[in-house]
């Protein structure tokens, strides 16, 4: 049966496998190449079928129009590497068939790798192909504009399917946000974007979400959430954010059952701006001391210390240290192995460094919402791909699981005077008491 399939669709399987971090070895390369070989194949099998006149393993309507007899290897040089393709085989026609695309393609790979990038970051358009496949010579166009249409929309319809995924199988633990700006219209006035990450139960890394939205507005931030949580992302046990208000505010009440985290870089930056030079290697030792100590109970023990060490000198910076301290230390509730990863948003932040790398070629006219975010994701999940996990452990997993249970339970606590409160307020709760 598995004869029976067109190459592009095994290309196809590999690509989305990659994407969602199946894939092994260099992987941004391998997006790259895949999404070339792709390309090629879908526009090989499309001229195959506009000279056969009929689909894959369709019969024929007409004797001596020739019938498809298997593939053969196809290899073009590019920039990211060899890249190999399944080339369609035609056999018994009147006159040999002879592809005029594999004639071209030694001299497009700069415009098929082009095509590649843009075949994530915005979808195809029916001119991207085009260009692509047209005979320089002579101006004609080697594909049909039915397949160069079909082309563009199988492409456009994988990148909705993994844009709108189900994120249900997803069991995200820890939970990264931060925003970035970009320009999202034909404006010299950046916008923001929020972004989020995620390390499963596993130890996997994925990207969970991409949308516009700033994170000093709760509204915005809410949104953004609500939104994961549609489409089936469950509580994290830890979310790290920066000190943005409104994403504070957001995350607390949206995952009302996860601890939040402070990202000790943005403070450590927030303390260095308020401390004197002269002060700052002795106050950053006592502070990283604080904030790496073992556990909770001596965390507070330091802080008191640092306190009274420093608040005679350095009241603002004391008040910027005490200042959301539990947020700070929330990951010392957490698996040793895992603290250096989940105190900061730093994974975020190497991302937005590669993404803006990439973006700043795209050329000026290149404006919209939509094309933005999606060459944002283009980047930044090539990018990503080349992270490795975390290791968790069975003693760390259960290490977990006692952290959700501890969390569930004081979620319950916290809502239950409440709910006995509504309850008792409650018209059928009035009407009870007065029949008594």
């Amino acid at each position: 049966m598995a004869a029976r399939v067109p190459a592009s669709e095994h290309t196809s399987q590999r690509l989305r496998e990659l994407l969602l971090g199946l894939g092994e070895g260099d992987a941004s390369s391998q997006v790259i190449r895949l999404a070339v070989r792709k390309i090629v194949e879908e526009a090989l099998e499309a001229e195959v079928r506009d000279v056969l006149g009929r689909g894959h393993y369709e019969r024929a309507s007409e004797p001596g129009q020739g019938y498809r007899n298997g593939t053969r290897t196809g290899r073009l040089r590019t920039a990211e590497g060899l890249v190999e393709y399944g080339a369609p085989q035609v056999s018994d026609r009147e006159e040999p068939f002879r592809s005029q695309i594999r004639e071209q393609l030694g001299e497009r790979t700069s415009e098929l790798e082009r095509l590649a990038v843009e075949m994530y970051a915005r979808g195809l358009s029916t001119r991207d192909i085009e260009a692509a496949f047209r005979d320089r010579d002579t101006g004609k166009l080697l594909l049909s504009r039915t397949a160069v249409s079909e082309v563009t929309e199988r492409l456009w319809a994988e990148y909705e399917a993994f844009a709108t995924r189900d994120l249900s199988e997803f069991p995200v633990v820890y939970f990264f946000v931060d925003g970035i700006a970009e320009r999202l219209h034909a404006s010299e006035r950046r916008e923001a974007v929020l972004c989020a990450w995620g390390i499963c139960a596993d130890g996997r890394k994925v990207l969970v979400h991409l949308a516009p939205g700033t994170k000093e507005d709760t509204e915005s931030c809410k949104a953004f959430f609500q939104d994961l949580k549609r489409r089936g992302l469950a509580d994290p046990l830890l979310v790290v954010t920066d000190g943005a208000p409104g994403l504070i505010r957001a995350v607390e009440e949206c995952f009302p059952r996860a601890r939040r985290q402070r990202c000790l870089a943005h403070r450590i930056r927030n303390l260095l701006a308020k401390a004197p030079e002269s002060e700052w290697p002795e106050l950053r030792a006592h502070v990283r001391a604080c904030y790496e100590a073992p556990s909770l109970e001596m965390a507070a023990a330091l802080r008191d210390d640092v306190v009274r060490r420093f608040e005679g000198r350095l009241p603002a910076a004391m008040a910027c240290f005490t200042d959301d301290f539990e947020a700070c230390t929330a990951h010392l509730r957490f698996p040793i192995a895992h603290r250096k990863v989940i105190r900061t948003t730093n994974l975020l932040e190497r991302l937005f460094v590669e993404e803006r790398r990439r973006t700043k070629i795209i050329p000026n006219f290149f404006h919209g919402e939509k094309p933005v975010l999606k060459l944002m994701f283009a980047a930044l999940i090539r990018a990503a791909e080349r992270w490795r996990g975390i290791r968790i452990s069975e003693f760390e997993t259960r290490q977990l699981e006692a952290i959700r249970s501890e969390l569930n339970a004081d979620h319950t606590k916290r809502t239950a005077p409440a709910a006995r409160s509504s309850e008792a307020k409650s018209p059928s709760s009035i009407s009870s008491r007065t029949r008594t």
